[in-house]
């Protein structure tokens, strides 16, 4: 994984000018079909998750007053985990996005909505919908890429603390509700500056966090507990509700990381959002997301955001619109020479965590290790861990050499198979 601009081979290179502008014409000719069409049956669908999450959420707490039994808990656990994945992903996100304002409906709307999240709606909003979808993929402006703790392209100079990125990535995952809201505030940047210089703008939105970790807290972690109290079953509904928590954030996790950092993704430069146009910004959110293929019920449990192309092209479209416009978003991939990056949700997992554990060693180090060199490979790693930027640099230069000069010979092999 490398920026673009700086591959061998560019996936845009045989694309003029006017492809491009042609292809965002085409792009927009989807988006206004399915502005045009929305209605009623839209309007019931989302009608109907919001009621169905209710009921279910509902229904599982109710079931947790009696949490003692093991089946109550096991039975209850299941429906609260999923009734706040409903609520975060088909629900809470897509509305922020705005999918639903078409409706007027003041209760389903981007301005109101506050869903049930550590992150206050108005701070995700902002970091999500007007950083992360403006500036996709773009390393140094999209902080959504490894959030701001993890090494994320090749061209990022290697240090030692990414060998444990892996686990940052890990407890991210388990806690990423709370992730998400230290990421909205700009938590780390802002606590290196001293107290008495941050602005005051950080200090009002830090105490607006701390208030909807407070709300939460308590409905998850003592009102419904202690609503529990009578029937003797206080911890096993706290458990259950931490247990509930647990699985959303890590199903969250998931998905997203599966929409932007499997392998076939790319990344983008600064420099190269400069006099973007807008068939320019369809094209980087095409090359810059991943669809996770699966079933009706996988992509109600995605949020849709299993259609995360089609997402990043049009986020603000009803999210049940996705998968009937995906085939001729696919069909535009194909007919422009460009990769429609789809796969089963494993697999999309798989290669997300295969390019942090990657990216987290040094360039090449990962696909230059056999078991026969293996020794060698791990001496060279302690020497780069423990040696100093100096040595680590000194290292890179070789290794890069060396790569370089195996891409040569074999480029002279082929060439002369070929003749």
């Amino acid at each position: 994984m490398t920026v673009l601009q700086k591959k061998d081979v560019n996936p845009t290179a045989h694309l003029s000018e006017d492809d491009i502008a042609m292809l965002g014409i085409e792009l927009d000719a989807i988006r206004q079909e399915v502005l045009d069409s929305r209605g009623a049956s839209d309007a019931a669908y989302i009608r109907k998750v919001i009621k169905v999450q209710r009921g279910l959420e509902a229904g599982s707490r109710a079931v947790l007053l009696f949490s003692v039994l093991p089946p109550a808990w096991l039975l209850g656990t299941a429906g609260l985990s999923v009734a706040k994945i409903l609520e975060n992903m088909e629900i809470g996100h897509n509305i922020m996005h705005g999918q639903w304002d078409w409706m007027r409906d003041p209760k389903i709307h981007s301005t109101t909505w506050e869903w049930d999240n550590a992150s206050p709606s108005e701070q995700w909003k902002h970091s999500h919908n007007e950083l992360h979808h403006t500036y996709t993929n773009v390393v140094g402006k999209d902080n959504d890429l490894g959030y701001g703790i993890m090494r994320v392209d090749e061209d990022q100079r290697w240090m030692p603390f990414y060998l444990a990125q892996p686990l940052w990535n890990f407890i991210n995952a388990c806690f990423f509700e709370y992730g998400i809201a230290a990421y909205d505030l700009e938590l780390g940047k802002n606590l290196a500056i001293p107290k008495e210089k941050r602005t005051q703008d950080f200090k009002d939105r830090a105490r607006q966090t701390l208030r909807k970790i407070r709300k939460q807290a308590t409905k998850d972690y003592l009102v419904h507990p202690a609503l529990s109290i009578p029937t003797g079953s206080f911890l096993p509904t706290l458990t259950a509700n931490f247990t509930a928590n647990l699985v959303r954030n890590l199903w969250t996790h998931s998905v997203i990381m599966c929409g932007h950092f499997p392998e076939g993704v790319e990344t983008f430069e600064k420099s190269s959002i400069e006099g973007e146009t807008r068939g320019d910004w369809y094209l980087r959110q095409m090359l810059g997301s991943a669809n996770i293929s699966g079933s009706a019920a996988m992509h109600l449990m995605t949020g849709n955001l299993s259609f995360q192309i089609e997402h990043h092209l049009y986020p603000d479209l009803p999210s049940n619109r996705y998968a009937e416009i995906a085939p001729q978003v696919q069909e535009i991939f194909d007919r422009y020479g460009l990769t429609y990056v789809t796969a089963p949700l494993p697999k999309q997992v798989y290669s997300a965590w295969h390019k942090i554990v990657r990216l987290s060693l040094p360039n090449g180090w990962l696909d230059d290790t056999t078991v026969k060199n293996a020794p060698e490979q791990l001496t060279k790693l302690w020497k780069m861990t423990t040696g100093g930027p100096k040595v680590r640099r000194a290292i890179e230069a070789r290794d890069k050499q060396m790569r370089r000069r195996k891409a040569d010979e074999k480029q002279r092999e082929l060439a002369d198979a070929v003749a």
